[in-house]
């Protein structure tokens, strides 16, 4: 059982990042400067511990979030290493819902890329403190300085710097630390297992002393201690100044960076000195609080093993056919076999095994508890975003938001028996990945995929052949659209039917009209209740979101429309709710056609980075495809385009962009919002 100390001891952190900037590197550096691994996995070979999906060591990249734990000077680390690539984002934010704490890694030569930003922002959506590590300062175009400009004007945050690079690019050899004022060299023969600390050399006293004043003078800005010892010149206790930092860190005001070069063994046990020091422990941080299912009190979950339970499921996934549920928990404990309940499904579950994790490998538990991340086998119904908790002190924790899909492709079997196994696969899916949708088309038959970007599909459709050995045919993809209306329509619906012997009547006027992009759906009753009673009207209102669900022009949900029920015909006997659902249905397909229905899609941001002498055509192929361009910046010898781009303009944009630019062009893409094209 867990003490409070022992809690205190515990850092619950996630590694977020752009693609590429190096998480998984830092990740396994962690693991093997810990003694978690004996050797360094490396990404590049596919060798990666916490890349253990087929695809991810393919591809070279983290597709699904993976848990693991080590230990650091008496301090028990749970790591969720999440994907960087914009297709697997519901990776990163159902991690980021349950940790305490992040690593922003950015790469030295690009610095704040686009997907950075995204997760930085679901960090602060959160309120989960960070630090800060410049990565890859031993590449070509590495700029430390250019980086730390870059978090604090795009990130809006306010970074501490607690290190300084010697040397830059192909010279990186070391670094300085502030705090201690030492500098630190890594021994290239223990691949960097072993470091030493030397004084700072004197061509960089003077750089080293004006940094750390700077540190100084921006901690006193929130500690009144340090800012008293600052303007007396008198020396500053370190283990204050790291007290002053963490309190700061804690409370969202600082992020402390560091620096180094994963790949090359240097920064790493710097940087799990950090995470020790400045990131929360479960004790650290507020209370998570909750809501009772029946009476909406508000509970707080006082991160005790003596409390009641209270647990999210963040993450589900298969593992050798058997649903493996990842928890957090916030407070209370769990026993291997024990019951807890779900309130949200009002059933009870059986915990059958509780599984600490280590990537894809488990280690077996028999109790855990609060602030533990652990793995469980045995839930049967309970899925993402749900809460488990004791059935006698019922919670609801909030729930994991979700994105909406942005483009689909059409799958068929191509035998039956294929087509037995792809709605088990397809099912099992979707329990793993709140994010892919599954429907049939009506019209033709077609099992239609529907995910975040073209490569979430081209995993999806990797996985059913690798892993269940399901054969489809695949075709192109297809952007997901909305529907909307340019002018106010307005109807009237008569619903007049006999049905098994029973004359069901309704009548029902609505109008609807067109509200800004990007606001949703309102409904609005201005029916009293002597001219339709209550449940007529709530089943009017039913009638008229089920009709959004479906436009007239394609199919697609409708966006962007306020619905009035403006009248309504009641008559005493023969009055149903079948009748008035029916009828506003009816009554608003006809008003959506009277507001002359048009598509909206998906428009998308577009980061496109191109050496100077092809700008010209990197440009022009942008404008064919419909772009805007927003802004051309110079960063690092490349010229970076930001532009708007419909997302139905961009198939096959990677294979043209590197013909283009003779294969030195990269660009990432992420959804903006739905309009016009």
């Amino acid at each position: 059982m867990k003490t409070k100390e022992k809690i205190g001891n515990i850092r619950n952190i996630g590694i977020i990042a752009h693609i590429d900037a190096g998480k998984t590197t830092v990740t396994e550096r962690i693991l093997y400067y810990t003694g978690r691994s004996h050797k360094i996995g490396e990404v590049h070979d596919g060798e990666a511990v916490m890349d253990w999906m087929p695809d991810e060591q393919e591809r070279g990249i983290t597709i699904t979030s993976a848990v693991t734990t080590c230990r650091w000077q008496n301090t028990e680390i749970q790591i969720i290493d999440t994907p960087g690539h914009v297709d697997f984002t519901i990776e990163v934010e159902r991690s980021l819902r349950v940790l305490d704490g992040a690593i922003g890694v950015f790469s030295a030569v690009e610095g704040v890329e686009p997907q950075s930003e995204t997760v930085w922002r679901q960090a602060d959506k959160y309120h989960v403190p960070k630090i800060a590590f410049i990565n890859k300062l031993d590449r070509t175009g590495a700029d430390f300085f250019g980086s730390v400009k870059m978090i604090r004007e795009r990130l809006k945050a306010y970074p501490l710097i607690l290190q300084l690079p010697v040397g830059s690019e192909d010279n990186f050899n070391a670094i300085i630390d502030l705090i201690r004022m030492k500098q630190i060299v890594w021994d290239a023969d223990t691949l960097g297992a072993e470091y030493e600390e030397q004084e700072i050399p004197a061509a960089l006293a003077s750089a080293a002393a004006e940094y750390r004043d700077k540190l100084l003078e921006t901690v006193a800005e929130f500690d009144d201690d340090i800012m008293e010892a600052y303007l007396a010149e008198t020396p500053v206790d370190t283990a204050a100044l790291l007290a002053a930092i963490r309190k700061a860190t804690i409370d969202l005001k600082l992020v402390p960076l560091l620096c180094g070069a994963a790949l090359k063994n240097k920064g790493i046990q710097p940087l799990l000195d950090a995470i020790t020091q400045f990131l929360p422990s479960p004790a650290d941080i507020p209370p998570i609080e909750g809501m009772h299912p029946e009476s909406g009190q508000v509970i707080q979950c006082r991160p005790k093993d003596s409390e009641p339970l209270a647990a999210l499921i963040f993450k589900v996934s298969m593992m050798e056919g058997r649903k493996l549920s990842y928890i957090r928990i916030y407070s209370g404990q769990i026993k291997s076999g024990g019951e807890v309940f779900n309130p949200a499904r009002n059933e009870k579950e059986k915990i059958a095994r509780i599984l600490n994790m280590h990537a894809n490998r488990r280690e077996r538990a028999t109790t855990a508890g609060a602030g533990s991340i652990v793995g469980i086998v045995g839930l049967k119904n309970s899925s993402t975003g749900e809460t488990l908790c004791d059935q006698n002190h019922p919670i609801l924790l909030e729930k994991i938001e979700f994105y909406e899909p942005v483009i689909s492709i059409a799958v068929e079997p191509k035998t039956h028996a294929d087509q037995e196994k792809m709605d088990t696969v397809l099912a099992k899916f979707m329990a793993e990945d709140p994010t892919l949708v599954v429907r049939q088309d009506e019209d033709t038959g077609q099992t239609i995929l529907s995910g975040m970007g073209e490569l979430h599909l081209e995993v999806i459709i990797s996985r059913m052949q690798r892993e269940f050995h399901t054969n489809v045919n695949v075709g192109k993809p297809q952007v997901v659209y909305r529907e909307t209306i340019e002018r106010p329509g307005a109807a009237t619906t008569i619903f007049d039917k006999e049905i098994a012997g029973q004359r069901h009547f309704a009548e029902v006027s609505v109008n609807m009209a067109p509200l800004p992009r990007g606001t949703g759906n309102k409904f609005v009753a201005e029916v009293t209740n002597d001219l339709l009673p209550d449940i007529f009207s709530a089943a009017a209102e039913k009638g008229v979101w089920e009709s959004l669900e479906s436009g007239p022009l394609m199919g697609y949900p409708v966006v962007d429309v306020e619905v009035r029920l403006t009248n309504a015909n009641f008559k005493e006997s023969v009055g149903s709710e079948l009748a008035y659902t029916v009828s506003a249905s009816m009554a608003c397909k006809d008003a959506m056609n009277a507001g002359n229905p048009f598509l909206l899609e998906p428009i998308m941001t577009a980061e496109i980075f191109v050496p100077e002498a092809f700008i010209g055509d990197v440009i022009g192929e942008l404008n064919s495809r419909g772009g805007k361009i927003e802004s051309i910046e110079h960063k690092g010898g490349a010229q970076v385009i930001n532009a708007i781009v419909p997302l139905s303009q961009m198939f096959g944009y990677s294979t043209n962009l590197r013909s283009a630019t003779q294969g030195r062009g990269t660009f990432s893409m992420q959804f903006s919002h739905f309009d016009r094209n």
